[in-house]
């Protein structure tokens, strides 16, 4: 059962186990030694206690689940009678749970809870929760794809005792409005500073460089800016063409910041004309593998590699310290404007859904749009289900080949984050102020994209001795991706098996309205019919299975290969 659960070769597995009375806790994991702390079973107080993720200090063991500690985890504790299973803040490292007349299973992989209590290993889908993986690329609610099995809330335990389940939810804090005055603000700016300094001050010694990827955007930069602050020795790595804004701009703040710089270029024809791309069959396997149905296979997987304890970092999850991606989508921050973002974000698309999917979809959204704050309803829509559902399941990937430093996901970073004024974090004030302070010499480099929001207006008073004349937006011709344009070869083949698999979608999705997203040559939404074709290759039993074998790469053409 482990080797459909675990996304890694049998052979790289090892485990640990606990039996008490009417509880068993097991534990299993790819890391090759004990070297780690705290070890996967600790035992502490009378209570057997093991971690999924990592601590800051691994001596906060003892202190688990109650205490708000560092760290990025979930906690599991047993003995005679009892187990409890708990979320951090944003549930990154996921705690899935199910139960028959005879059992409370809870576990870390949705998959594998789902299979232990069955009595087969036979896998039933929840065919309507899947709506919004369809929709969106990932779940906008607690479930999972597989009947019966849901996801702990964020900041929440579950605890059965002698039989008994409950389940109690710590609300995420309210933020406390924008400090008036200049002091307070750099004040509170200070101590989410700390929070992030604390993450990564254990690297300091290690002996060896922290990889960093590196992109133009701002939440890498933080990251940069960060490890340069602490004192940490570092290297940083782009993916992409040389003529992309990542790479432009990253190569920048290497130079200003005085490391390394690492470019990885994707295959290309000889003509650089096109890109090589596995076969989309190959790419959602071993997406669904590693992901049980919970991310898209239009997002890239990082892919198994032995298990490594070099330390490795990437701005994944920053937009937690600027209120969200959600409210950073948006320009108008009216009632109105932001009550259709929430109503948007759950029922996009919903010509293409069956009236059940869209009602469905419809009673997901209803509590989030009875809030009356929307900044902050938005803001921890994106925790509990853009970090908590979509970035925990994807992270999987990379966890396969280490345990990669993560500062945006610690769990006293998000806790300090959420504490500060939505609007405020949305303003980028937050971000660019924490750069300022972190590394000065990156002040004025480019910001690949939008330029920093708060420069959007005039600049208020504060700023304008501090600013730049101008931060410029960096524009180049590339920026194309393969999975944004995939042109005809690959459409055909996304075409194919969506199309071939219409009757196990029909309870979400209208069968016309998906023949008229594939009527042209090339496909017109292009994540959307990658979320198709991810939940008709889970719907029609590509996985759990043999991996597909033989199967071509792929030639994706630029469509402007003179640009």
């Amino acid at each position: 059962m482990i080797e459909f659960a675990f996304p890694v070769p049998p052979e790289v597995i090892r485990g640990r186990e606990w039996h008490g009375r009417g509880v068993s806790l097991f534990a299993w994991t790819n890391e090759p030694d004990d070297s780690r702390r705290p070890s996967l079973l600790t035992e502490h107080g009378g209570r057997i206690i093991g971690l999924n993720g990592h601590l800051a200090d691994p001596a906060d063991v003892t202190r688990l689940p109650g205490d708000p500690v560092g760290g990025c985890f979930s906690a599991w504790t047993a003995r005679d009678g009892e187990l409890s299973a708990s979320t951090a803040i944003n549930r990154v490292c996921p705690v899935f749970h199910t139960e028959t007349p005879d059992l409370h299973v809870a576990g870390s992989r949705a998959l594998l809870v789902h299979l232990a209590a069955r009595d087969d290993d036979r896998v039933e889908h929840d065919v309507l929760a899947l709506q919004t993986m369809v929709r969106q690329g990932f779940f906008l609610s607690d479930e999972t794809p597989y009947k019966g099995v849901s996801a702990l809330r964020p900041s929440s335990r579950l605890l059965v005792r002698d039989g008994a389940r409950a389940v109690t939810e710590t609300p995420l804090p309210r933020a406390e409005p924008m400090p008036a005055s200049a002091r307070r603000r750099r004040a509170a700016i200070g101590e989410l500073a700390e929070a992030l300094l604390a993450t990564v001050e254990p690297l300091r010694d290690l002996g060896e460089l922290v990889n960093l990827a590196l992109t133009g955007g701002r939440d890498t930069r933080v990251l940069a800016a960060l490890l340069h602050a602490a004192r940490v020795p570092f290297r940083v790595t782009t993916n992409g063409l040389d003529t992309h804004p990542d790479v432009i701009i990253a190569r920048m703040i290497a130079a200003r910041l005085g490391v390394e710089h690492t470019v990885i270029a994707p295959p290309q024809t000889a003509a650089k004309d096109a890109v090589l791309v596995e076969h989309p069959l190959s790419r959602a396997w071993e997406t669904l593998r590693t992901c049980e149905g919970m991310t898209s296979a239009y997002e890239t997987i990082v892919g198994y590699l032995p298990y490594s304890g070099k330390p490795t970092m990437s701005g994944q999850s920053g937009e937690t310290l600027r209120a969200g991606s959600l409210n950073l989508l948006q320009t108008d921050l009216g009632d109105q404007a932001l009550r259709r973002r929430i109503e948007t974000t759950f029922g996009k698309d919903a010509k293409l859904f069956t009236a059940e999917a869209n009602e469905h979809a419809r009673e997901l959204a209803r509590p989030w749009l009875a809030r009356t704050d929307r900044l902050e309803a938005l803001d921890h829509l994106y925790i509990w289900y853009k970090v908590g559902r979509w970035q925990a399941s994807a992270r999987a990937g990379s966890l396969r080949r280490g345990d990669p430093v993560r500062p945006f996901l610690d769990n006293r970073v998000v806790r300090a984050a959420l504490s500060l004024d939505q609007g405020w974090r949305l303003s980028e004030e937050v971000i660019y102020t924490l750069i300022l302070r972190l590394a000065p010499k990156l002040r004025d480099v480019p910001i690949e994209g939008k330029p920093w929001r708060f420069t959007a207006q005039r600049a208020p008073s504060r700023w304008r001795r501090r600013l730049p004349e101008h931060l410029p937006t960096a524009r180049t011709a590339g920026g194309w991706s393969w999975r944004t344009s995939p042109g005809p070869a690959l459409t055909d083949l996304l075409r194919e098996q969506v199309l071939g698999s219409l009757d196990a979608l029909a309870p979400i999705v209208n069968p016309d309205e998906v023949r008229a997203l594939f009527a042209g040559p090339v496909v017109a939404k292009p994540a959307l019919a990658w979320h198709l074709y991810t939940v008709s290759t889970l719907l029609t039993g590509l996985y759990p299975g043999k991996p597909p074998e033989g199967l071509p790469r792929i030639t994706v053409s630029r469509p402007d290969p003179a640009r």
